[in-house]
């Protein structure tokens, strides 16, 4: 998912999760509970396999991270890997005021992948999506939706990490982005919106 791209280029920067989704022909499947995908098909070895892959903890009973949150997705981090580079992480438990507040340095031309860290609790939640919007000086230069998957709960944290991308260069490139992210699913369900800042220069601070 780029982090700029040129006016004259196709934006689909409008594009809500619904539209995507009837744009691509992507039909979300209907909701299973833990209990009914435990439940289905038991006979089938391999599906059996299937199913401790993507529930894991789960077929031991219902697994709640935090028993007190009723969230079924916690998005805990943001991270921004580059080649040869030191980690950037974000924090993504602070309020959205401090958020706002953070701003990633890329050095044009790097090679860099998004990776989200995230826990799902209590049921398998179908369909996760990354939607990312970008806008410079106002204007909005990119948009995408990157399709997650489904998870099951785990007690453990779990990540999705985009296919490597590459910043822009070039003068016209250079400055100050206002990125605005949502974590949603095919229920529709905001886990996390939040907006952050990335700026883009010639070498490294």
């Amino acid at each position: 998912m780029t982090l700029y791209r040129m006016a004259h280029q196709h934006d689909d920067d409008d594009v809500i999760p619904d539209e995507h989704d009837a744009a691509t022909g992507y039909k979300p499947p209907a909701q299973k509970s833990v209990s009914d995908i435990i439940n289905a098909d038991a006979e089938d070895e391999s599906l059996r396999k299937y199913k401790e892959a993507l529930l894991g903890s789960a077929l031991a009973g219902a697994v709640e991270v935090f028993p007190n949150d009723p969230r079924r997705v916690i998005v805990q981090k943001l991270v921004i890997l580059i080649q040869g580079r030191p980690e950037i992480e974000l924090d993504l438990t602070v309020s959205p005021a401090d958020l706002k507040k953070k701003v990633v340095v890329l050095k044009e031309d790097c090679n860099y992948q998004v990776k989200i860290l995230f826990y799902v609790q209590r049921e398998i939640v179908q369909g996760l999506k990354y939607v990312q919007k970008t806008y410079k000086s106002g204007i909005r230069v990119d948009s995408g939706t990157s399709m997650v998957g489904s998870y099951g709960p785990k007690k453990e944290i779990q990540s999705y990490t985009t296919a490597m991308d590459q910043a822009p260069s070039g003068m016209m490139a250079r400055g100050s982005y206002t990125v605005k992210s949502l974590f949603t699913d095919d229920d529709k369900h905001e886990h996390l919106k939040w907006e952050w800042k990335i700026e883009i220069k010639k070498d490294w601070d």
